[in-house]
């Protein structure tokens, strides 16, 4: 995972495409709350967000 996040932080400093960053942050954080929300009493208000 380590070397992943490297590549692309290497990528989009050579292209330079920051733009891309704000985009995987919000990726990775929905992923997260969709996984820890996933068994427990909160995920239907969580559901009815979206």
């Amino acid at each position: 995972m380590g070397e992943f996040v490297s590549e692309l932080w290497a990528f989009m400093k050579e292209r330079k495409k920051f733009w891309l960053l704000p985009i995987f942050v919000v990726l990775i954080l929905f992923g997260a709350l969709i996984v820890l929300t996933q068994g427990s009493a909160v995920a239907p208000f969580i559901y009815t967000l979206f």
